[in-house]
């Protein structure tokens, strides 16, 4: 999904705006439309930035509708490719309160919306069992709709917060690989790493 985000989303969408737009993408019924309870963007800790809905319906992605209660703000959704990237509503759900968790875990969600989507971005291609993870540092770029240049200092606040373990560059390929953080009992931060891999 954020994949399908990167492409269907202007390049200049905030982060901000990417998580919530993540949220409603995954939330959507068959419809695609959505009610998103406000308890969900208070948790994305996206609630102080009420410009983010007109970010996306200016996008034209999303029209506001009135929303049926006080405590949720309901859309539509105006992408019908998105009916063809998503997976099974119960699918998408699971992965809307999985994104959710890890856009506001308590590594991340006192640092800004970026840190948010990037550690979103790096736990939904990371391998569950090794914790270890690989991909393109320029798809990540576009992914967390940011430039390449700033993913590095990304990165490195991830390292210092604890979310993140270490993360390297391929100067070669460009690759980026990178570990999460061990849960630790003794609520150390790991140092902050960042190397670069031998060619």
């Amino acid at each position: 999904m954020l994949n399908y985000l990167a492409a269907a989303l202007p390049e200049h969408t905030s982060a901000a705006a990417r998580l919530l737009a993540l949220q409603c993408a995954l939330r959507m019924n068959i419809h695609m439309r959505i009610r998103l309870p406000r308890g969900v963007v208070r948790s994305l800790r996206l609630d102080a930035a009420p410009g983010l809905w007109a970010e996306l319906d200016h996008a034209r992605w999303l029209r506001t509708t009135p929303g049926p209660t006080a405590g949720e703000i309901a859309a539509e959704l105006l992408d019908v490719t998105l009916l063809s990237q998503a997976p099974a509503r119960p699918d998408r759900r699971r992965a809307a309160d999985w994104a959710l968790r890890a856009g506001s875990s308590s590594a991340v969600r006192d640092i800004g919306p970026l840190h948010r989507l990037a550690g979103v971005y790096l736990a939904a291609n990371t391998h569950p069992e090794t914790g270890t993870g690989l991909g393109d540092l320029e798809q990540m770029a576009r992914a967390c709709g940011t430039q390449t240049a700033e993913l590095p200092d990304t990165l490195d606040q991830l390292v210092a917060a604890g979310s993140l373990g270490s993360w390297q560059t391929c100067p070669d390929s460009g690759d980026l690989q990178w570990t999460f953080a061990e849960r630790r009992s003794n609520g150390l931060q790991p140092k902050l790493r960042r190397n670069s891999l031998e060619a």
